[in-house]
């Protein structure tokens, strides 16, 4: 199993009820495969670099996962049938990178800690 990173874009047109169905469909697809979720974070609304499909805004979700490689192709085809999403990236993690998004968990949960505190 690889470590793997996706970030996607749902359209800014939905409620938050729609956006986390949307978000659930994802995960439970990549559970339903096999894959072991490691971290889920949502980025919120936030302002596109360039318009996509004439909207400037759009919901950020990313997702990090452990799965095998053809686990992949099926859930970028679920992102491309799926009309609520409009940009999407999936990357395989190098070691380093692995190292990077662990350290990064770590230092935002120590600061969560420290807010509830």
């Amino acid at each position: 199993m690889n470590n793997y990173e996706t970030v996607f874009i749902l359209t800014p047109v939905l409620s938050e009820a729609q956006m986390k169905e949307a978000v659930e469909k994802f995960t439970s697809l990549l559970k339903a495969e096999g894959a072991e979720i490691v971290n889920e974070e949502n980025w919120g609304l936030r302002k596109l670099a360039y318009p996509i499909e004439k909207k400037t805004t759009g919901f950020y979700q990313l997702v990090e996962f452990k799965a095998n490689p053809e686990t992949i192709a099926m859930l970028e085809i679920n992102f491309r049938r799926d009309e609520r999403v409009i940009r999407f990236l999936t990357f395989r993690q190098d070691k380093y990178a692995a190292e990077y998004a662990a350290k990064r968990r770590a230092l935002r949960s120590s600061k969560e800690t420290v807010k509830e505190n």
